[in-house]
């Protein structure tokens, strides 16, 4: 039989601009030490200020990557955020992201 999980869902961040590395890293570098084992996926792409490049990264639970990508060339630059996982705080996660955003 299956059970239905409410406590499991998606968040999905999107928003136009760049990121500053350092502190797109330290936020990610902190989330998962906390919320680690709670984040079963994590994917998506974002615009690190300086870099023409756009930087694609997955994880899955505490194991992530992250490696640019193609040039953003003519496309707007922009970031996409996906993370699946149990008891996440979805307003929380949005206002730590922003501070990322130069």
């Amino acid at each position: 039989e299956h059970e239905h999980d409410d406590e499991v869902g998606s968040i999905a961040i999107e928003c136009i601009g760049d990121v500053d590395p350092e502190k797109m890293n330290s936020w990610m570098s902190r989330l998962l030490s906390e919320k680690g084992v709670d984040i079963y996926r994590t994917k998506g792409f974002i615009s690190y200020k300086g870099s023409n490049k756009r930087i694609v990264f997955q994880g899955v639970h505490m194991l992530f990557t992250a490696q640019p990508d193609k040039e953003w060339g003519n496309e707007i630059r922009r970031n996409q955020l996906v993370f699946i996982g149990r008891n996440l705080d979805e307003d929380q996660m949005r206002i730590d992201f922003k501070k990322c955003l130069v």
